[in-house]
């Protein structure tokens, strides 16, 4: 009979009604390996939490470690308790071999017998640790320094799986699968709950746009969210401020009317003049302070104060002043507001979203409205577990929520 490797997993929680358990049972099945319950012992009342010893079995220690390293993200932690382990960055930029490799769920790590919470949640960083000091941090590929301490394996990790609520919250009739069938009115009021509570919360909600807000005339609409202090910060590219100033100086967008539909002749330039009329004003403050600019989106946010991080493309003309072309920096610029937000709406544009999603915590309710479910279902897919979906029409949504709002 051939060697077989095991490990003890232990984990604690609302276990069954937020399925932690049978999702590590699938990963575990999926990956190679079987488990064995040694023990579950099933909370006794709605409030108490359940816990679970597993043993995990493997053919070979590769797999029995990427096994454990799969249901540690369901929080389950090695019943032999030990401390992190950790290696040196070998250069700039590069992660140490086995790094540990976040989730975008609020982690720990155990430095000198004792649990260290890592300040905030983004998937897909490194841990950086300082033994003598106890101190952990979240750091990306890019600003890794040759010789800085990084967690490598599973051990002395620890998970906090997102749970399902024990009351029946917002969003609890959305949580099928992605469809369009589903009834607006009432999305439309458990997301002007959301913006409500989170206003009153005093935490920022973002809002990631796509150039579709323009054309479909729901621009107006998401300037009114802003000046109501329901949304505070907008994130976006080159083409949607484009587009909503071209539809402030010449009321087109892509040189279509906004108001008949009709296609204008020469309006194919009408975006390109719009890029140059900022451009030549030295940018979006200067052009609205010199009334080169007194309507749409960007004025709405320039006139609020509402911050905005509008990140290039290779494809953008221009772009505009204030597009940050460097992706690395835009990413850093948008990660800035993504650690604390409350609440984040997705609004038509699929690469903004789910870029958006891989620097969201898990705990930052996230709406996405998209007339195509592939956008709602790539982010699911890419770890943004949380996203709730919404398939309809971005013009008529957004006009639906901001007239509830403003009641």
């Amino acid at each position: 009979m051939s060697q077989r490797f095991y490990e003890d997993v232990v984990v604690e929680g609302h276990l069954i009604d937020s399925q932690i358990v049978s999702k590590m049972m699938d990963d575990i099945i999926e990956l190679g390996g079987e488990f064995e319950m040694l023990s579950f012992e099933v909370g006794r009342t709605n409030d108490d939490a359940s816990r679970a010893v597993v043993r995990v079995i493997a053919d070979d220690q590769a797999t029995l470690d990427s096994i454990v390293m799969a249901v540690l993200e369901h929080g389950a932690v090695p019943l032999d308790l030990s401390d992190v382990e950790w290696s040196p960055a070998p250069g700039d930029g590069i992660f140490p071999e086995r790094f540990y490799s976040t989730t975008n769920m609020e982690t720990w790590v155990r430095i000198s017998g004792s649990w260290v919470r890592v300040p905030g949640a983004e998937m897909d960083l490194g841990v950086r640790v300082d033994p003598a000091l106890a101190t952990a941090s979240l750091v990306a590929m890019n600003d890794v320094r040759a010789g800085d301490l990084f967690v490598t394996g599973h051990r002395g990790v620890r998970v906090i799986p997102a749970q399902r609520p024990r009351e029946k919250g917002a969003f609890e009739f959305m949580n099928s699968a992605v469809s369009s069938e589903k009834p607006k009115a009432q999305i439309v009021g458990e997301v002007a709950k959301l913006l409500r509570r989170t206003k009153q919360e005093g935490r920022s909600a973002i809002a990631v746009v796509g150039p579709a807000v323009v054309h479909t005339g729901a621009a107006p609409h998401l300037a009114r969210l802003f000046e109501m202090g329901y949304l505070t910060v907008l994130f976006g590219g080159n083409a949607v401020a484009t587009h909503d100033v071209e539809s402030a100086l010449y009321g087109t967008s892509l040189g279509v009317r906004l108001d008949t539909g009709a296609v204008v002749p020469g309006g194919h330039e009408h975006h390109l003049r719009a890029i140059n009329a900022i451009r030549a004003a030295g940018g979006f403050e200067k052009a609205v302070a010199d009334g080169v600019l007194t309507s749409g989106l960007m004025y709405t946010l320039v006139t609020t104060g509402a911050p905005y991080v509008l990140a290039g493309s290779i494809r953008d003309d221009g772009p505009m002043p204030g597009v940050i072309t460097d992706v690395l920096e835009a990413q850093a610029a948008m990660r800035s507001y993504c650690r604390d937000a409350g609440a984040c709406l997705m609004f038509s544009t699929m690469l903004h979203s789910i870029a958006t999603g891989n620097l969201l915590p898990a705990s930052t309710t996230t709406v996405c409205v998209d007339i195509n479910p592939a956008v709602v279902t790539k982010l699911a897919d890419r770890g943004s577990f949380q996203t709730v979906g919404v398939v309809t029409d971005v013009g008529l949504f957004m006009e639906m929520l901001a007239d509830e709002l403003a009641r």
